[in-house]
């Protein structure tokens, strides 16, 4: 009788158990669930903070680059500019003074036969005069 007893104390002890879990004895308590949310909470945050963070300065990088590719460019268009500009104002300049050597030239021409002219004239009167 005491084995008899023994093993359906065995068998309840064992029922018991298996049914533990379906009472909710091995479920940990409604609060711990609440801190699991709070905590995931909490990391999507963090995560989406570094998400921003990575953006900021991916967006930083990209701007300085932008910045600094326009700029580059810039100078080089500048000094370009500059370049053929002192070789427009050189021709120009080249230009000038052929125009100004052939405008006095000419201009000397044109006073030696109007000199000339008039000595002639002038010599061709004298001489009439004194006919």
């Amino acid at each position: 009788m005491k084995t008899q007893l023994l093993q359906t104390t065995v068998k309840a002890l064992g029922v018991a158990l298996v049914f533990a879990a379906t009472l909710g004895w091995s479920q940990p308590p409604a609060q711990s669930q609440d801190n699991g949310v709070k905590h995931d909470m909490k990391a999507a945050g963090h995560d989406t903070k570094a998400a921003a963070k990575d953006t900021g300065h991916a967006v930083k990088k990209d701007t300085l680059k932008a910045t600094h590719a326009t700029e580059k460019a810039s100078d080089k268009a500048a000094h370009a500019t500059a370049k053929d500009t002192r070789k427009v104002a050189h021709a120009t300049d080249k230009d000038t003074q052929k125009a100004a050597h052939a405008t006095a030239k000419d201009t000397k021409k044109a006073w030696d036969k109007t000199k000339s002219t008039t000595e002639g004239a002038f010599h061709g009167a004298k001489e009439g005069a004194d006919k």
